[in-house]
């Protein structure tokens, strides 16, 4: 009598183990086929040996969800590839009525003027300047978006930097700044698309001569950190969080697209980098970490 007693509990609880361990195991199942199929983006389901209804039932509807996951997917690349194609479309087409009116603008610079319409012909053409800048901007970053990555070059970020601090000496000027760049004593070498590092440069470079208040600082490090350093006009932390979203711009004179850095960001991570803002005060910092040359021999 005392043995069937035991008996029956034993069952009971061997039974219960081995149910929840074949629920685990559909578990396990469930979830190593939900990361393939969002990692992979393939239009697999997912499948479970288990026969038991409730978790084939939960399968069921993680299926029916992923169904709908694919259809927004599809829907948002279509539409993220319309949208590439109408921009593209329409800074092309705003490059001619531009480039006419800048050039009845020269020829009335030279006519005989009063002052005041002097004033107004180089008004004009300041903002016949920023609006090529601004189409030229919205034209390159589509392209850049559907651009295949070049070959990658043996890079002496050393060099790449002083480079582009030089091509934008002039710009630094006009602002009234001296940035202050310090470099590593040995050179740090990568392997990267030199167009894409250069246009990284020079992105980040104009980013800081246009918004510092005062003499911004450049550095560079062995392990491959790039770090822009400059003072705003007390830009708030929500902003930092948004500065690399495609369009978003902290300006009010609407003459910048807001396109810079989220390009900035989009060649990082086309060249194996990370990219990233904080600030302390009025000061924004910009890291950029390229991937580097594990041996720095020349």
């Amino acid at each position: 009598m005392e043995l069937w007693m035991w008996a029956v509990p034993a069952a009971v609880i061997a039974a219960l183990l081995i149910k929840i361990y074949a629920m685990k195991r559909a578990a396990r199942e469930m979830a190593e086929g939900l990361a393939y199929i969002l990692s992979a983006g393939t239009n697999n389901l997912i499948g479970i040996e288990s026969a038991d209804r409730d978790m084939r039932r939960l399968a069921s509807e993680l299926n029916r969800e992923l169904a709908i996951l694919r259809e927004q997917r599809h829907r948002f690349a279509q539409g993220d590839r319309e949208v590439k194609k109408a921009v593209t479309g329409i800074s092309h087409d705003l490059r001619t009525p531009l480039t006419a009116a800048a050039g009845y603008l020269e020829l009335l610079e030279q006519e005989e003027l009063g002052a005041a319409a002097k004033r107004y012909v180089r008004i004009i053409g300041e903002r016949i300047a920023a609006m090529k800048k601004l189409t030229e901007e919205l034209f390159s970053y589509t392209i850049l978006l559907e651009r295949e990555p070049k070959e990658k070059e043996k890079v002496l970020l050393n060099r790449a930097v002083e480079e582009s601090a030089a091509a934008l000496y002039a710009l630094f000027c006009e602002k009234g700044l001296a940035p202050e760049i310090t470099l590593p004593e040995r050179g740090v070498y990568a392997e990267l698309d030199p167009t894409a590092l250069s246009r990284l440069l020079e992105n980040l470079m104009s980013n800081t001569a246009k918004y510092s208040v005062a003499d911004p600082k450049i550095s560079l490090t062995e392990d491959g950190t790039l770090l822009f350093c400059n003072r705003t006009s007390g830009i708030r932390p929500v902003e930092v969080e948004r500065i690399f979203d495609r369009f978003y711009t902290v300006e009010t004179q609407g003459l910048s697209t807001g396109l810079g850095l989220s390009i900035a960001k989009k060649l990082t991570e086309q060249m194996g980098g990370r990219i990233g803002a904080s600030c302390s005060g009025d000061c924004l910092k910009i890291t950029v970490k390229l991937p580097v040359l594990e041996s720095q021999a020349q």
